[in-house]
């Protein structure tokens, strides 16, 4: 009898394992964190992190956090990113990547106690109590100045922990520990919770009478609360109580009072929104009366005045309708041209949908297709065209993760999400860090590569734009050209503006018409002049939008079945040597 009626205690207390270990404002962290982002000032992400970190934004803190954990940090960056992004994880319930946070901060953090406290709750939570003990063992005697929870807290945990491991001298001790700093901090919430924690040791060790008594102080606190979930919870362990004293009359007035509150908290939820909508109406009758009163004043001055306010009204009202006359003119005049070029954006927009529509179904079929071969040839084991259709696959893929990839930055660029800033960029290191990811496509072909930038040249530009200018123009360059082709970078003679580099290719090459139209201001997508070839013309205008926000300039020399020449000109770091 017993044995049930702990079960039925113990389901209950579940319900508020965690409800005592709520953490206050982190003010001392708060300040810490400005200080520190006054120190790396120059740090934009951390900044960033830390802005959304307070404002309680999980998602954009991950991933300033990430891009932040990305560059080269001190240790102490590092243990505020990963604490970041643990509390974010924690917060969205993804408990496993929190405590993989959690556990690469360094333990010579400045708050590596509050890093102990939460790996407690997530290991309490996941009834792991032996390393939940650990964590909240070496944070009990800390300094209190230290704390910025409450050391009740943390006393609570380690009676539950100790509950569960059956060390019961132990955990009797912390829960009245916990219990007594909660009645000095008159924490009627977390005081009800321990009574039923301090019951639930007792039922365990079958002392009844001395749990009994507990039950009902917690009901009776309860009374004296606005929480429904523990006059709830404390009415139906009292029930609990009764039926296994054989009172079933009492069990049964207790069974009611629980139905009760919890019909209470559905009806209470009725009121509030009934008030909320009462208090909205009486403010808008309120509204009206004082816009009756205004009116009526403004009615009984324009009297008292006479034919002299009258006149200045007159005369103001006259001024103010040419006024508003003339803004709607001006008005009308901004709307149309705006509506111009939303009609422009939209046009673009729908060119765009159904030019990447038909080519990604274009790849997807092509891939179709050429499976159907893999397979087909597999089976027959014609391991010759299995490796050209592997390469062929290889070429449709990674075509197609192109045109995705201009394509977002293209939507980040038109919706001014991009992020951008300016700096001194060594050309021919960007030029080989791109380079490096295109050799395979080069060797594939027969490509021969020359890479003759000058050392010298420090342009002025955004990191990730121009890397994603050379990126494009390469691939283009890659693609247009035959097999045994050359491609060359290089530099051109700099001017004392700009910086010039050029992509050269011995490919198909293209007619003035055609090279005209690619240089046009325009931000209407090209035509494919090859059916053969993915792209869209996107890529042309995505690097044309970008040259033109680095301050750049675009040309293009180019001859039929001679090949091409693209000519960037960037703006020069002009404090360089």
């Amino acid at each position: 009898m017993i044995n049930f009626f702990f079960i039925t205690i113990i389901f209950t207390l579940n319900t508020f394992f965690l409800f005592s270990q709520e953490i206050s404002e982190n003010d001392l962290m708060r300040f810490e964190i400005k200080k520190k982002v006054i120190k790396y000032h120059k740090q934009i992400n951390f900044n960033k992190a830390q802005h959304f970190f307070f404002k309680k934004e999980w998602d954009s803190t991950l991933v300033y956090s990430m891009k932040q954990l990305s560059n080269r940090n001190t240790l102490e960056l590092s243990n505020y990113c990963h604490y970041f992004r643990a509390i974010s994880f924690f917060e969205k319930k993804i408990i496993k990547e929190a405590k993989k946070e959690f556990n690469l901060i360094s333990s010579n953090f400045k708050f590596y106690y509050k890093v102990n406290f939460s790996l407690g709750e997530i290991a309490l939570e996941q009834r792991e109590f032996d390393i939940a003990l650990s964590h909240f063992n070496a944070i009990e005697y800390l300094n209190k100045d230290f704390y910025d929870f409450k050391k009740s807290t943390v006393f609570h945990n380690l009676g539950l922990c100790y509950l569960h491991l059956a060390k019961y001298d132990k955990s009797e001790e912390y829960l009245f520990k916990s219990a007594k700093l909660q009645e000095i901090e008159k924490d009627t919430l977390l005081f009800i919770s321990s009574y039923m924690d301090i019951a639930n040791l007792y039922y365990i060790q079958y002392k009844d009478n001395q749990a009994i008594p507990y039950f009902e102080k917690a009901y009776n606190l309860s009374k004296k609360i606005k929480s429904f979930d523990l006059k709830r919870a404390a009415a139906k362990n009292m029930a609990a109580v009764e039926e296994n004293r054989k009172n079933f009359q009492a069990a049964l007035i207790y069974r009611k009072e629980y139905e009760a509150w919890k019909d209470s908290l559905s009806d209470q939820n009725k009121v509030w929104a009934i008030a909320d909508l009462e208090k909205k109406f009486a403010v808008k009758q309120k509204q009206k009366e004082v816009n009756v009163l205004a009116a009526e004043n403004k009615a009984k001055i324009a009297e008292r005045n006479g034919f002299l306010i009258s006149s200045v009204l007159l005369f103001v009202l006259l001024g103010t309708g040419v006024y508003f006359y003339r803004q709607k003119i001006k008005n009308n005049k901004i709307i149309l041209a705006q509506k111009n070029e939303l009609d422009e954006l939209n046009a673009t927009k729908d060119k765009l949908f159904s030019i990447v529509s038909h080519d990604l179904r274009s790849s997807v079929n092509a891939l179709k297709v050429s499976n159907g071969m893999l397979l087909e040839n597999l089976e027959n084991k014609n391991y010759a065209e299995l490796d050209v259709l592997l390469h062929k696959n290889s070429s449709i893929a990674g075509g197609a993760y192109n045109l995705l990839d201009n394509l977002l930055n293209w939507a980040l660029l038109q919706t001014q999400q991009a992020y951008f800033f300016q700096e001194s960029l060594h050309l021919a290191t960007i030029v080989q860090h791109v380079e490096y990811n295109y050799k395979p496509l080069m060797l594939n072909k027969n490509i021969d590569f020359k890479n003759d930038v000058a050392t010298s040249d420090h342009v002025f530009a955004d990191l990730d734009s121009l890397k994603i200018i050379i990126r494009n123009f390469l691939d283009n360059a890659i693609k247009f050209s035959k097999e045994n082709g050359t491609i060359s970078i290089y530099s051109r003679p700099s001017s004392e503006e700009f910086c010039y580099l050029v992509i050269e290719d011995t490919g198909l090459g293209m007619n003035e018409a055609t090279r005209k139209e690619l240089l046009k201001e325009t931000i209407l997508l090209s035509k494919k002049q090859n059916d053969d070839i993915i792209g869209t013309g996107l890529g042309m205008q995505l690097c044309k939008s970008l040259i033109r926000k680095n301050e750049g300039k675009l040309d293009i020399e180019s001859e039929q079945q001679v090949g091409t020449k693209i000519i960037i000109a960037l703006p020069k770091f002009k404090n360089n040597g």
